[in-house]
């Protein structure tokens, strides 16, 4: 007679994404009882059919992680016009998604409510950062607006949110450069770095470091940022591997998991 298989209790993110699924399931197997308003279709990208297959991320993302995640992490950070272009990356990311870390110059009474909206939104569970948080793969963490977000090693493997209040750094908490610099140490070239549209320099220095430690780095193009400061910045810097337009971006990180971009940084418009 074989052995009973014990199954360990799912994380309070993988129950969320699993009741996200069920969820879904439910509406696909209802017919509708009268017309509804959606929201209209993104446009259609080259990309989208990419999806990150299990072996990437190291679980299904209906399954409960019995192990820490240690694979390739993603960090975005964004100011200025950014609410808007976190919402576009996201909702073309499949729930499967490597673990994404993002910090978006906020106040705190916002960043609770911008988590809960981007997670009505997207495929992704999206949740406001807490303190030694697991990090975990179909997950996106947001920095409150009180604290700087860094990621850490877990004591037992893994990795954890790591909040801090230190002083703002380029005037903000929380700081881009933290999130970047903390993934520039932590992550090195297991990291993937996304800058959006932002007023001023921050995350700049992060991204150049994060460049220098072996990081794949993207940033968003003049032509579709609201204010083309950020990324200008870590352009001249730099740090940036490859400039794209803000409806690309999800795509060429989609690429980059799968080992499948291989081109070059565009020219800036300086």
């Amino acid at each position: 007679m074989e052995p009973p298989t014990v199954v360990k209790p799912a994380t309070p993110h993988t129950a969320a994404l699993a009741e996200k699924m069920k969820a879904r399931a439910r509406a696909k197997s209802t017919p509708a009882l009268a017309p509804t308003t959606t929201k209209p279709p993104l446009t259609p990208h080259p990309h989208d059919h990419l999806v990150v297959p299990p072996s990437l991320t190291g679980v299904k993302s209906n399954s409960p992680r019995l192990v820490p995640y240690t694979g390739t992490i993603i960090f975005i950070g964004a100011s200025t016009g950014g609410t808007e272009a976190i919402r576009e990356v996201l909702t073309r990311l499949p729930g499967n998604i490597p673990p994404i870390l993002m910090t978006q110059h906020m106040p705190e009474m916002f960043t609770g409510s911008f988590a809960a909206r981007l997670d009505s939104l997207s495929e992704v569970h999206v949740v406001e950062a807490q303190q030694g948080e697991p990090i975990e793969p179909g997950v996106a963490y947001l920095a409150p607006g009180h604290s700087h977000l860094l990621i850490k090693r877990a004591e037992h493997g893994g990795y954890v949110c790591e909040l801090s209040r230190g002083e703002p750094v380029n005037r903000h908490r929380p700081s881009v450069d933290v999130l970047f610099d903390s993934a520039a140490e932590v992550m090195g070239r297991s990291a993937i770095g996304v800058l959006l549209t932002g007023m001023g320099k921050d995350g700049a220095m992060g991204m150049l470091r994060m460049m220098k430690a072996g990081a794949w780095t993207i940033a968003q193009d003049q032509a579709t940022c609201v204010v083309y400061g950020m990324p200008r910045e870590a352009f001249l810097l730099g740090g940036v591997k490859e400039v794209a337009p803000l409806t690309e971006i999800a795509g060429r990180v989609l690429q980059r998991l799968r080992g499948g971009f291989h081109g070059s940084v565009e020219r800036a418009r300086v």
